[in-house]
C-alpha cells in the first residue's frame, strides 16, 4: 500500500513524457516546413501566373506552364501530409491536458486539410479543362477559359472556409497551450488572439465579401501565421516546460 506522502508526491510529479517532447519537435519542424511550402508555392506559381479578372491571360499562363502547376499540385499534397503530421502530433502533446478538446482541435484541422484537398482537385480540373482531350472540342475557347477560372475561384472559396476551421483549431490548441503552461504564457495568449481574429475575419468575409475592402485579405491570416512560425521555432529549439499535475487539475475524460 502506498503512503499518503508517496501518493501526494506522485500526484505532483512532472507531467511531460518523451513522446510529448518528440511530438513537440515534430510539430515545430513541420509548422515551419508547411509554411515554407505554401509561401514558395504561392509566390513562385500562383501569384505569378493567376491574373485576377483576366481569364485569357490566366488560361494562357496555365497552358504554357502546365508543369509548374502540376508541381504546385504536388506541393499542396505535401502540405496536406504536413497538416496530418501536425494535428496528430498536437494530439499527442495536448491529450494529457484535455482529451476531448484535443480531439476537437484535431477535427477542425482535419476539415482545414480537406479544404486543401478540394483545392488540389480544382487545380487538376483546370488542367484537364485547358488540356487537349478530344471531348473538349465541343466547347468554345472562351467557354473553356470561363470554366477554368470558375474552378480557380472555387479555390478561394475553399481556402476561406478552411481558414475558419484552421483558426478554430488554433483557438482550442492555444487555450490548451495556455492551460498546460508547456510554452510561455504570452505566446499562448498571442495564439488565442490571432486565432480569434482569423476566425472572425473569415466569417465576416463569407457573409460580407466586401469586407476585404475594409480589411486587406493578407491581414486575415497573417497574425496566425506569425504565431505558428514563432511557435514552430520555439518548439524546435526548446523543450516543453514540465508542470505539476496538481497545478493543471487535468480532466482526462
Amino acid at each position: 500500500m502506498k503512503s499518503k506522502e508517496s501518493e501526494r508526491n506522485e500526484m505532483t510529479s512532472n507531467v511531460i513524457d518523451q513522446s510529448q517532447q518528440k511530438a513537440a519537435k515534430i510539430v515545430g519542424f513541420t509548422f515551419l516546413l508547411a509554411i515554407a511550402i505554401v509561401v514558395i508555392s504561392n509566390f513562385s506559381i500562383n501569384f505569378r501566373f493567376i491574373i485576377p479578372d483576366n481569364n485569357i491571360e490566366t488560361a494562357r499562363n496555365i497552358i504554357v506552364h502546365q508543369t509548374l502547376f502540376r508541381i504546385n499540385v504536388v506541393s499542396n499534397l505535401i502540405y496536406i501530409i504536413a497538416l496530418i503530421v501536425i494535428f496528430t502530433s498536437l494530439y499527442v502533446i495536448l491529450k494529457p491536458v484535455n482529451k476531448n478538446l484535443a480531439l476537437v482541435a484535431v477535427f477542425f484541422r482535419f476539415i482545414y486539410a480537406l479544404m486543401w484537398g478540394i483545392m488540389v482537385l480544382n487545380t487538376l480540373s483546370v488542367l484537364r479543362i485547358l488540356g487537349d482531350a478530344s471531348y473538349l472540342t465541343v466547347f468554345k475557347a472562351d467557354q473553356l477559359r470561363t470554366l477554368s477560372c470558375l474552378h480557380l475561384g472555387g479555390n478561394g472559396d475553399a481556402y476561406y472556409v478552411g481558414l475558419s476551421f484552421w483558426g478554430l483549431s488554433s483557438v482550442v490548441c492555444s487555450y490548451l497551450w495556455l492551460r498546460s503552461r508547456y510554452i510561455p504564457g504570452a505566446l499562448a495568449v498571442f495564439g488565442i488572439i490571432s486565432s480569434v481574429w482569423c476566425v472572425t475575419c473569415a466569417f465576416i468575409f463569407i457573409i460580407f465579401p466586401n469586407f476585404k475592402e475594409t480589411v486587406n485579405l493578407w491581414l486575415f491570416d497573417m497574425p496566425l501565421t506569425i504565431f505558428e512560425i514563432t511557435l514552430g521555432f520555439w518548439l524546435l529549439f526548446n523543450r516543453l516546460k514540465p508542470v505539476r499535475l496538481a497545478q493543471l487539475n487535468l480532466t482526462n475524460e
